[in-house]
């Protein structure tokens, strides 16, 4: 049974950040992922601490830019608020 303290990191954002290996939303590598289920208590409690720090050190995510974003962009360009 999970319980709040080896619940995974996960929070669905599941993008690996090519130098490192981990992931932009929980900081496990591929194979920390992959491997979560199988791994007891203090293991997890182990990676769980270390996490923050991974986290802190990823480089920021560029957002993707979407029509969306496009428009908005133009439009602050031809009102002069850019």
């Amino acid at each position: 049974m999970e319980t709040p303290d080896t619940l995974s990191p996960c929070i669905l954002v599941c993008v690996i950040e090519p130098q490192s290996g981990h992931c932009f939303g929980c900081g496990r590598s591929r194979d920390e992922i992959a491997g979560w289920m199988n791994m007891d208590r203090p293991q997890k409690r182990a990676l769980l601490a270390n996490l923050p720090d991974r986290v802190a050190k990823l480089p920021v995510r560029q957002k993707r830019v979407t029509k969306r974003r496009r428009i908005a962009a133009a439009r602050d360009i031809t009102n002069g608020s850019a």
